[in-house]
């Protein structure tokens, strides 16, 4: 890996001392406000978000290599991280907008990557929907958007996290069978595309080829079995042959279990990870203690269930992923 010393300095304060990414994410905006809301409307969606973030970042954060942030409700949470805890800051607005076609990407109002720099921000991450086969024009201007992204980050000698998102441009729904079976050539693409030096890239916050239980011997009863344990590690091994930079994995709204499962299987098929950044299979239980039994009990929680949630994810990180400078 060629990494210019910022870039290098981000890497190292987001990762463990062994060189292995151990984050949590706690990014999450429009889907966690609405969680909290629906338990218990009296509590304003601003400070509900702040007041979350904050009891994940002093618990479970400072328990992490680094953590996920927002710019817009993250900074009381930031302050509570100890120095030694990477700071990755997420520079898009949370959600798209459903009126428009193609799900098109929109950064944050306030701030540029040399703010959140300047503000202590260790590495910057850009979540983006695609699918490769949407329309040409949109996917041409989110190519050209990543790469706007890439050279700020450049500029700023700043560690740059791209986090593809898979959608169907034909509407298949994201956890059924049909978006199931052209999943794994989206994120092939992702892999192969985004590892190309033109975006800038550094680190890939990516989802598996095949969610856990669409796998033979992993389906529950809600959802069918696409692939046998063979095909999907044969997927699972070929995205990762394709990448050109280090990569980790995100949760993708599993549970803490289901997400487990995926470590274990993603290391058994041949995938050479570096690490993971997971968020609600660690404290998505923890939200309906937050909204309804207040605070004393959120933090109960916290040190109990999402300390354990956690712990059980690190220990199977620290088993299945590479060092990232091994890639």
């Amino acid at each position: 890996m060629n990494l210019t010393p910022g870039k290098r300095r981000g890497l190292e304060q987001i990762s463990n001392e062994n060189h292995v990414i151990l984050a949590t994410a706690m990014d999450q905006r429009g889907s966690l406000g609405k969680m909290i809301q629906g338990l218990n409307d009296q509590i304003s969606y601003a400070d509900g978000l702040s007041r979350f973030k904050v009891g994940v970042s002093e618990v479970l954060g400072n328990q992490s290599s680094s953590l996920l942030l927002d710019p817009e409700y993250g900074w009381d949470a930031a302050k509570k991280l100890n120095k030694d805890i990477g700071l990755i800051m997420a520079y898009e607005k949370t959600g798209y907008d459903a009126t428009e076609k193609g799900r098109l990407p929109n950064l944050v109002d306030d701030y540029a990557v040399q703010d959140l720099v300047e503000q202590g921000a260790s590495a910057i991450k850009l979540l983006i929907y695609y699918d490769h086969k949407e329309e040409e024009s949109i996917n041409r201007l989110k190519q050209a958007f990543i790469k706007r992204v890439g050279d700020e980050c450049k500029q700023n000698d700043v560690l740059f996290i791209l986090e593809p998102v898979s959608y169907s441009a034909e509407g298949f729904d994201a956890k059924g069978t049909d978006f199931a079976k052209v999943k794994p050539a989206i994120v092939e693409y992702f892999m192969e595309e985004f590892s190309k030096e033109a975006y800038g890239v550094d680190v890939l916050k990516v989802e598996v080829p095949v969610s856990i239980y669409h796998i033979e011997g992993f389906s529950k009863s809600e959802a069918e079995a696409v692939y046998s344990k063979e095909e999907a590690a044969a997927l699972y091994r070929t995205c990762s042959e394709k990448s050109g930079v280090p990569f980790i994995y995100l949760s993708g709204g599993v549970t803490n279990d289901q997400f487990i499962d995926t470590l274990y299987f993603a290391k058994e098929a041949g995938a050479r990870f570096s690490g993971s950044l997971c968020g609600r299979a660690i404290w998505k239980e923890g939200v309906q203690s937050f909204a309804e039994a207040g605070e004393k009990e959120f933090y109960q929680w916290l040190e109990t269930t999402g300390t354990a949630n956690l712990t059980k994810v690190m220990d199977v990180i620290k088993e299945t992923a590479i060092p990232w400078d091994e890639f």
